[in-house]
């Protein structure tokens, strides 16, 4: 294989097909298409949540919520009606085998122990059950505001409670893992965004504060895009997304880039670009829609919570 194309494959990720596209899991076993765009949003929070407080780089952390935006996708992925895989379980493992069903927040554990695995900055599974436990207690549960008191005792985890998250850690890690096919390969546009704004020239050695400003910027809007209900994480590659955010921010921020169309020079199309454009900048919309929505409430996470918030749906209609 030619070098060029070695490294072409170093910064492209596995991306999701259009049958994956077209039905999930989760469609299949009746979620409005509505609700499960909450609860992936919601799952992604606490998965950005537990990697904050697990102290992991940035880069692990939108690793994982790529992984676990991953796992739900396709109708053979997971649903948020069961939180398993709906078709083809992977072999010798059955729901039978687990404590109880898995729930989104197991899942966004497995992602974050995942991605951190793999990587220099592993974290120990105790240290992953303890942050679990706390973002699920009361203080944390609805991750909006109007949450109860502080009482350290609702997320104490005894001996005997940390074995069995423990175990149901690494259960649902290899559930993950074989939906995925073993395929964890995640490459985040965040360095190509910030190499390519050197190679712009709008990113100097020693930066200006309008570079900062730049940077900050094109950096923003890649983790913002980690919420994406367009799913651009899996449906783009990350150079295209670094493109587009660079272009965002440029724009935002009022610095001058290339007259010509430079991002061809990154092998992106216009229409791909203008995609993106759209996309990224709806997603801030996007965002205060869910927190307005699920303000007054918790949105459901695990299965009694889906049927229950399908119920009302249904009652409502």
């Amino acid at each position: 294989m030619a070098p060029e194309m070695e490294n072409l494959l170093t910064l492209s990720n596995p991306l999701a097909t259009v049958e994956q596209l077209a039905s999930s899991s989760s469609g299949l076993d009746g979620i409005p298409l509505s609700l499960e765009s909450s609860i992936r949003y919601a799952g992604l929070q606490i998965t950005q949540a537990a990697g904050i407080l697990l102290r992991l780089p940035q880069e692990i952390i939108a690793q994982a919520m790529v992984i676990f935006t991953r796992f739900y996708i396709g109708p053979e992925g997971g649903s948020f009606r069961t939180n398993g895989a709906k078709v083809g379980l992977p072999l010798r493992i059955s729901f039978h085998s687990f404590p109880r069903l898995m729930y989104v927040q197991d899942v966004s554990a497995a992602s974050i122990y995942i991605a951190a695995k793999l990587s220099a900055d592993a974290r120990t599974t105790r240290s992953v059950c303890n942050v679990y436990a706390y973002l699920m207690s009361g203080p944390t549960r609805k991750m909006f505001p109007n949450a109860p008191e502080h009482n350290p005792e609702s997320y104490f985890l005894s001996e005997g409670d940390y074995h069995s998250a423990r175990a149901l850690l690494v259960q649902t890690e290899t559930f993950v893992l074989r939906t995925l096919s073993f395929d964890t390969k995640v490459v985040v546009p965040h360095h190509i965004a910030l190499t390519y704004l050197q190679t712009l020239g709008v990113l100097p050695p020693v930066p200006s504060s309008q570079s900062r400003d730049l940077a900050s910027r094109t950096l923003a809007y890649l983790n913002l895009a980690l919420f994406s209900p367009q799913l651009v994480y899996v449906t783009h590659q990350p150079t295209t997304l670094a493109v587009a955010a660079v272009y965002l921010a440029a724009r935002e921020v009022g610095v001058k880039l290339p007259s010509n169309e430079w991002w061809e020079v990154f092998d992106v199309e216009r229409e791909e670009l203008g995609f993106l454009v759209v996309a990224l900048r709806s997603c801030e919309g996007w965002v205060k829609t869910e927190k307005a929505r699920w303000h007054e409430r918790s949105c459901p996470l695990t299965a009694d919570e889906v049927e229950l918030e399908l119920k009302g749906l249904h009652a409502e209609v």
